[in-house]
């Protein structure tokens, strides 16, 4: 296995440690074989889209998540560090309404696997990061659905002493609170 998996609080949602082998020429790792990836998971996933995505310290993406076309998603960082978020917002599971966040960075070179029915959303904590992620279906637009990122409900501890950059579909008032989702 080509890296350690940690579970978390909410059901399914891991986070991958990867084995870094490192000398005086710089490091190298396996950043995703899918045989080991399967394994971890317990079932085979088929990953149809990589994203990237760079953004400016304070810059808060998400809660985002799909009503239809759920999006697993493999999440790291390749540049700098952010304080990633997935919300179980799955009317069934017993963990829907709980969130993780978990620090990742180039440096910890950390995933997380954010299962399909879950909101997810990261603020960047350095000048800049660098975001990647595989998912497990298409981007669809229409489905795009946001929670918004200081739901009372959830309560997420975000590591800011500011009000956060958001988009116009993230800004409070446009976002969803997680009642309104369940409703």
């Amino acid at each position: 296995m080509p890296y350690q998996i940690q579970r978390t609080n909410i059901t399914d949602v891991l986070l991958l440690t990867p084995k870094v082998f490192g000398d005086e020429r710089g490091f190298f790792f396996e950043s995703f074989n899918q045989r080991d990836f399967d394994e971890a998971v317990g079932h085979p996933t088929n990953f149809v889209q990589d994203n990237h995505s760079r953004s400016k310290r304070g810059v808060l993406r998400g809660l985002h998540f799909q009503s239809e076309h759920a999006q697993g998603k493999l999440v790291r960082v390749t540049h700098g560090e952010v304080f990633d978020v997935a919300v179980d917002i799955r009317p069934t599971s017993p963990t829907c309404g709980q969130w993780t966040g978990h620090r990742l960075s180039a440096d910890n070179k950390q995933q997380l696997w954010v299962p399909p029915g879950l909101a997810h959303g990261f603020l960047v904590l350095s000048d800049y990061a660098e975001f990647l992620y595989k998912t497990t279906d298409y981007y669809y637009p229409e489905h795009e659905r946001s929670i918004a990122y200081n739901d009372p409900q959830l309560n997420i501890d975000w590591p800011i002493d500011v009000s956060p950059t958001l988009s116009a579909k993230d800004q409070p008032g446009t976002a969803l609170t997680l009642a309104q989702w369940l409703a």
